[in-house]
């Protein structure tokens, strides 16, 4: 049999290095792992991305997506080895909906009201907007269970999302042919923990709660994570 392939794809406000913990714990049982970076330029070209990484491994894969990146696996797990997929404190959409869409049917998290909007330059045409988090609302927005240094780090270096994925739909969801697994993140203020339960749920995923979990779980926890993502690969082996 087959070990998958784990590639972990990192949210919005993040970068690869927080999949650090997660990493060693896999690579501490033998699964190969790669975490490439996210682009955060919108919903159908990260998943884009994601997917032509995907079919560019050999034999199967399972994806996993934190936050954003969640929305970006439902999409590029079609990709044809793809073989389950893994949503940490993350978007489980259906076809055809947005992240605004899915986020409206709740009441809005903390993370709406501390969003800083800067703006990069496209060619031939207008300057896009992006977003990060305010800097003095990152620890309580995003790293709540983290010590202090470690947020004053993870502020500074938070890579923004381009605004429009917000309005982006899904092209398909994987979920629906796809065994899942979501790992929801109890005391979440980035994504409220009920639009992580409900799209988990929709999705027929097998669920893991862990209470006083912030949304950077995977950096708090990497250990709870990668307990989760080891269980898909033997379910998948």
């Amino acid at each position: 049999m087959t070990t998958p392939t784990v590639v972990l794809v990192h949210g919005a406000f993040a970068d690869a290095a927080s999949w650090s913990g997660v990493i060693a714990e896999l690579q501490g049982h033998g699964v190969p792992v790669i975490a490439p970076p996210n682009p955060l330029r919108g919903l159908a070209s990260d998943a884009a991305y994601v997917a032509s990484f995907a079919a560019q491994i050999d034999g199967p894969v399972i994806l996993v997506g934190h936050s954003y990146g969640g929305a970006l696996i439902t999409v590029a797990g079609t990709t044809q080895n793809v073989v389950g997929l893994v949503y940490v404190a993350a978007y489980a959409l259906a076809e055809g909906e947005s992240l605004g869409e899915l986020q409206g049917r709740f009441p809005l998290s903390t993370l709406v009201s501390n969003l800083k909007q800067w703006t990069y330059p496209v060619p031939g045409g207008d300057p896009a907007v992006e977003v990060t988090i305010a800097e003095d609302a990152f620890p309580s927005v995003f790293a709540a269970d983290l010590p202090a240094d470690v947020t004053r780090i993870l502020a500074a270096s938070q890579r923004p999302l381009a605004a429009a994925a917000f309005e982006e739909t899904a092209a398909a969801a994987a979920w629906q042919t796809k065994p899942s697994w979501a790992l929801i993140a109890g005391a979440d203020e980035a994504i409220n923990p009920e639009v992580e339960r409900f799209g988990a749920q929709r999705a027929g995923a097998t669920v893991v709660e862990i209470d006083g979990a912030s949304h950077a779980v995977a950096v708090s926890q990497p250990k709870a994570v990668a307990d989760l993502i080891l269980e898909a690969v033997r379910a998948t082996s």
